[in-house]
């Protein structure tokens, strides 16, 4: 009788029992430690931005969207050239900057602007974590606007380098954009902010030499 009281209260307990001891289930990582990443998608409106403000605005509704840590100071990677030049290498802080999986892409802004920096393709991602399409994929997404010459100052060429300082959707104007994935074309293909103008500055202009309205994001720390 007793020994068969026993069995029944331990079969009553283990369930309880296994739930103590089972193995937690992994709880998915966050992007609460990111400080860079490449925008999933722009605003839509070409390289209409908005200007600086618009961009930076975006990137830290994606960023927040995200789950990034809060209170951080978002700047998107964009110069300008018109009264008052913006330099982009001057916008974005001091660094280290890390990707949405916790890969250190570039330690200072000296560093950014190296051989030694370590965006490319698998590194660039966006504010999910996600790879953007680049040379060779169904959807070339590869030109990512800057308006910023190699060494991260503005691109002072001759004619529009920023698309009126990102104010502007019209086929007239160009900007300068960089490759993401390191490959392609233009004057400088392997760099990451520097490789040509774009065709105009409208969606459809922008995406007929391989882009999409997509620029960089870098936290102030």
């Amino acid at each position: 009788m007793k020994r068969a009281l026993f069995l029944s209260l331990l079969t009553a307990a283990l369930p309880a029992l296994v739930a103590l001891t089972s193995v937690p289930e992994a709880v998915p990582a966050t992007q609460s430690d990111m400080t860079f990443f490449l925008t999933s998608r722009g605003p839509g409106d070409g390289a209409n931005l908005g200007g600086l403000e618009g961009a930076d605005a975006h990137c830290a509704m994606l960023a927040d969207e995200a789950g990034a840590a809060e209170g951080r100071i978002w700047r998107a990677y964009l110069s300008t050239t018109g009264e008052g030049r913006v330099n982009a290498r001057e916008r974005i802080g001091s660094g280290p900057w890390y990707n949405a999986n916790g890969v250190l892409v570039a330690s200072d802004v000296a560093d950014l602007h190296s051989d030694n920096n370590r965006l490319s393709k698998e590194n660039s991602i966006s504010e999910n974590g996600e790879v953007i399409s680049g040379r060779g994929d169904d959807v070339n997404r590869h030109d990512i606007i800057t308006g910023t010459a190699e060494d991260g100052m503005a691109a002072m060429a001759d004619g529009d380098t920023t698309c009126s300082d990102w104010t502007s959707n019209s086929p007239d104007g160009s900007a300068m954009v960089g490759h993401h994935d390191r490959v392609g074309g233009g004057a400088n293909p392997t760099s990451w902010n520097a490789s040509h103008g774009s065709r105009g500055c409208g969606q459809e202009d922008l995406r007929g030499t391989g882009g999409d309205g997509l620029f960089y994001c870098f936290a102030m720390r």
